[in-house]
């Protein structure tokens, strides 16, 4: 299972909580991802990662890629058995329930934060 503190973590766009946050910072956490999860809650932050891939997950996901500071360099929606873009410039990646970038208003170019 992906690593939190006691407190727990937050992802944050413009001061506004979007969801809970899980990080997989290991390389055992990132390898295991989401797989075996019928679905995720919140959203997971693998870090450091470039590129991810669904392969063995059982639902589609929203992927943001992000660069050391946090800002969104490219978007996507997964289904499962697909392999991600490789983005040179990203430095972590944020998966979480496919639509909810949309409706959380988030786009290219903005930032990302973890609290």
């Amino acid at each position: 299972m992906a690593t939190t503190d006691p407190d727990g973590h937050w992802l944050l766009h413009r001061c506004r909580v979007l969801a809970t946050l899980e990080i997989a910072a290991t390389r055992r956490d990132r390898r295991r991802g989401l797989l075996g999860r019928e679905f995720i809650e919140g959203a997971m932050l693998l870090r450091p990662a470039r590129s991810v891939h669904t392969f063995g997950m059982r639902f589609a996901i929203d992927v943001a890629h992000l660069d050391a500071e946090g800002t969104v360099l490219h978007l996507t929606t997964m289904r499962p058995g697909r392999l991600g873009r490789f983005m040179r410039r990203a430095r972590a990646v944020v998966e979480t329930d496919a639509g909810a970038f949309d409706r959380w208003g988030v786009v290219v170019g903005d930032r990302l934060e973890i609290r």
